[in-house]
């Protein structure tokens, strides 16, 4: 093992110039599948970290005018959703509809404080809000099923708007009052988002006890069971669509009535985009390393026709093929690790330094990008076979070379 060990490295010691500039080549492509390889794992772990925070078996519907008529009503007639069918869809029983919510705004109201007012209006929320809108809570509590149910008069601001409502004493405003509506609101928590830190949450019921009646909603959100896959994603829509139809009489292949975005749908359409990246980058890194491949394979091609003459006493004095094999490719398979591990090394170096400069940077896919384990399995096993490949050509080219030719051979 020591000699095989000692030939490999007397043979790369010989071509210097030639093995560091083959081996260079092998260390830019690693290098740069690395690089392709972080950057597409912050990608999808940026991406199922969003996912993480929201309701993915989620069917959002909007209200819209139905395209053909449907039982003595003409077409391009408006569907409103309102309150009523919230309710009617949580009674309906349907087995993939869990839970409907929707949001009310009432845009005339001001709230106001001990310092200042705002008049940004406030908005009728669920606790299933917080989720669907990435809304992280500071201090207390989000809206719950008890403010629902009583109809609380309970506030949820943002840190914006607490200072602005209480300057100085924004820090500790949980617990505290404000005025809105000609009513007492008690706020019971401080909310922060990245968009958007100017709405008012107020319970869903209390808001629509205030706007009277039965008041029209803009959208409705609906948290599905029973899906795992498009098709089911796609029997939910429908059975959502059919109970909306039967509400407000309207035909249940009529799209228009009721647009609807397909949460899940979507969240297992990227999950595939995301696959296709990861394969996409693994092609488009490979091919980057097949250059320097190929010029290990040149090098062996080279260093077989350099050492006819000593191949043949080999074999003269009893060498095997499989011995003359053996030792090229392993020749092959060293010059490709030593330089592709310098490659690995050099491009996880690389980003770490870009995820220590963007850790901060919540959104930014860099934030997430790094190279695991698992990666530079992966990088290792592509490098051996990629060095016995690269090998192979001219080992076999070896080992057919007769000894009384290659002993003539000057």
């Amino acid at each position: 093992m020591f000699d095989l060990i000692n030939e490999i490295g007397q043979a790369m010691r010989n071509n210097k110039l030639r093995t560091g500039l083959t081996g260079f080549a092998v260390a830019w492509g690693i290098f740069m599948l690395i690089i392709l390889l972080g950057l597409s794992h912050g990608l999808v772990s940026g991406f199922e970290k969003q996912s993480g925070k929201r309701d993915n078996n989620r069917i959002a519907v909007w209200q819209g005018s139905t395209s053909m008529p449907y039982k003595g009503y003409n077409k391009n007639r408006k569907i409103t959703l309102k309150a009523s069918t919230v309710e009617a869809l949580n009674e309906s029983g349907n087995k993939y509809i869990r839970k409907a919510s929707a949001s009310k705004n009432i845009s005339a109201a001001t709230v106001t404080g001990p310092e200042d007012y705002i008049a940004s209006g406030v908005t009728g929320v669920t606790p299933e809000t917080r989720r669907n809108q990435w809304v992280e809570m500071v201090k207390g509590r989000f809206i719950n099923d008890a403010d629902i149910e009583a109809r609380s008069k309970v506030m949820v601001i943002s840190r914006k708007t607490a200072k602005t409502l209480f300057g100085p004493d924004s820090a500790n405003v949980v617990g505290k009052r404000v005025k809105s509506l000609d009513l007492s609101w008690k706020i019971v928590g401080v909310y922060s988002r990245e968009w958007d830190e100017d709405e008012v949450f107020v319970p869903f019921s209390t808001a629509v006890a205030l706007s009277g009646g039965d008041p029209q909603i803009w959208s409705i959100d609906v948290i599905v069971d029973n899906v795992s896959d498009e098709a089911s994603a796609d029997e939910a829509e429908n059975a959502l669509r059919t109970e909306l139809a039967q509400i407000h009489k309207f035909d249940p292949e009529d799209c228009s009535a009721t647009p609807m975005w397909n949460r899940f749908k979507n969240y297992l359409q990227n999950k595939t985009a995301n696959k296709i990246l990861d394969y996409a980058v693994w092609i488009i890194g490979i091919f980057t390393m097949l250059s320097g491949i190929v010029g290990v394979s040149n090098i062996m091609f080279v260093s077989v026709r350099e050492r006819v003459h000593e191949i043949g006493i080999r074999r003269a004095i009893g060498a095997k093929r499989r011995n003359i094999l053996t030792q090229i490719m392993l020749e092959s398979v060293a010059i490709t690790t030593i330089f592709g591990y310098i490659g690995i090394v050099m491009g996880t170096i690389a980003m770490q330094v870009l995820t220590v400069i963007f850790k901060n940077s919540e959104n930014n896919p860099l934030a997430d990008a790094s190279v695991d384990i698992s990666i530079a399995v992966k990088v290792t096993i592509v490098l051996i076979i990629a060095g016995a490949l690269a090998g192979l050509i001219p080992a076999l080219k070896a080992t057919k070379v007769k000894p009384v030719e290659a002993l003539r051979d000057e």
